[in-house]
Formats: structure tokens, C-alpha cells, sequence
């Protein structure tokens, strides 16, 4: 099993999109991929097909595999690691379950 660090490591290695502005293209190319996962998502709703469906599981999970590969990506791009983007999550996730504040919106509550 490999872990975020070296999953980082060797999946923005075979980054091949322009550079210049890198950020901008992992950070459209994620919203098209988290768009195919909703879309899988709804026509299962929709009955297309069943998620309890093997196939259907692993093409999600394949789908799920290419958001983690741009978020990834754009996390580089950015001077982070997706080690650093995990870590900050789960803290600011656990600082609002602590104040109360984990249902809701806004960014910063």
C-alpha cells in the first residue's frame, strides 16, 4: 500500500500540462473529473445502473483516483505536499466538531 506522501511523489511526477500558470489546469481538469463522479453518482439515481454494481463501484473508485490525482497536482503547484492539504483538513475538521460548528456553512467557522 502506498501512502499520500509517496503517492505525491510519484503521481506529480507524471505531470505533463503546461507550466506556466501550472495551477489553472489541474484546477479546471478537478472540477471535470469531480463532474464525472457526480454524474455517475446521479444517473445512478436516476436508475441507470446501481451502485451497489461492482463495475459501477470500480469505475467510481477509477473516477475517484483522477480527483486525487488533481488535487494532488494542483496541491504541488501550489508549494504543498497532499500530505499538508490531509493534515490541514483533518484539523480544521476536528477544531469545528470541538466548537460545535461542523454542521453549518461558511469557510471559516
Amino acid at each position: 500500500m502506498i501512502d499520500l506522501s509517496e503517492y505525491g511523489k510519484r503521481a506529480y511526477a507524471l505531470a505533463i500540462y503546461p507550466r506556466a500558470n501550472a495551477y489553472v489546469y489541474p484546477a479546471l481538469k478537478l472540477a471535470g473529473e469531480a463532474g464525472e463522479v457526480a454524474e455517475k453518482v446521479g444517473k445512478s439515481l436516476r436508475g441507470d445502473y446501481s451502485l451497489d454494481d461492482p463495475n459501477v463501484k470500480l469505475e467510481l473508485l477509477k473516477e475517484l483516483g483522477d480527483v486525487l490525482w488533481y488535487v494532488n497536482a494542483l496541491a504541488n503547484d501550489l508549494g504543498a505536499d497532499l500530505q499538508t492539504v490531509a493534515d490541514m483538513n483533518i484539523t480544521k475538521l476536528e477544531s469545528r466538531k470541538a466548537r460545535g460548528v461542523l454542521a453549518g456553512s461558511g469557510d471559516n467557522r
